[in-house]
């Protein structure tokens, strides 16, 4: 298991961390995951390096800028 933090750009409200929150929950090889709209980041466990590209893109595709800390 690999901790990644991830910086997130665009979230304005607790509706916008739900839809994140909802993608994730979709990703095979995220572990658990964490979304604070406070600190503007994406707190994840993952099981694979490979799967931090799949985060980045489906986060990315609901119009959130997303880098890597």
């Amino acid at each position: 298991m690999k901790n990644v933090e991830l910086n997130i750009d665009g979230m304005k409200c607790e509706g916008c961390v739900n839809r994140v929150k909802n993608i994730l929950s979709t990703i095979k090889g995220v572990k658990s995951f964490d979304v604070s709209l406070e600190n503007k980041k994406i707190y994840l466990v993952i099981k694979k390096d490979k799967v931090i590209d799949e985060v980045i893109e489906k986060i990315e595709k609901l119009d959130f800028k997303v880098s890597k800390s």
